[in-house]
């Protein structure tokens, strides 16, 4: 298993990296299925994916939920595809929806770069996340966004068969 890599390449960008012990489609598969994203994606204990529509395609568009089984309080994103082109990369808008769990609703999205690349059997996974100013990227890092892309990533290294 893998931790994830975090950079800030830029003043707007978040670069995330992180290896797992799986083939590249699996990893994709992981990333595209909404079958799969309520496996992995679904955050912190206590916590489950109320929505996973997504149409993977140039021009198809998502939108995902979570919900607090306890106190039923939700946030999400929604974004459109923007690129396309499996199983080596996905590129999307993403829209901050913040529910009842607070912050501002997002104007300006987020642009997500995805990149899935196989190494000897092995999947290296970079995400480029495009901000559009320092401070909403450095509003981001400081959520915690990061622990919870490691705290979700580990379930997909559980995906992988022994």
């Amino acid at each position: 298993m893998s931790r994830l890599k975090v950079e800030t390449p830029s003043d707007r960008e978040v670069r995330v990296t992180r290896e797992f012990d799986a083939p590249v489609q699996l990893v994709w598969d992981a990333h595209t299925r909404p079958e799969l994203m309520r496996v992995w994606q679904r955050g912190y204990e206590g916590w489950s994916m109320s929505v996973c529509d997504m149409d993977v395609r140039v021009g198809g568009a998502y939108r995902w939920r979570w919900r607090n089984d306890e106190d039923g309080s939700e946030m999400g994103f929604h974004g459109t595809f923007l690129e396309v082109d499996a199983p080596n990369r996905l590129v999307d808008e993403q829209y901050f929806e913040p529910g009842d769990v607070g912050g501002p609703m997002t104007v300006d999205p987020v642009i997500n770069t995805t990149v899935f690349e196989e190494i000897r059997g092995r999947t290296k996974l970079t995400v480029t996340m495009l901000f559009v100013s320092r401070d909403a990227r450095d509003g981001a890092v400081a959520s915690g966004m990061t622990d919870g892309m490691e705290f979700s990533y580990r379930r997909i290294d559980e995906l992988v068969p022994d």
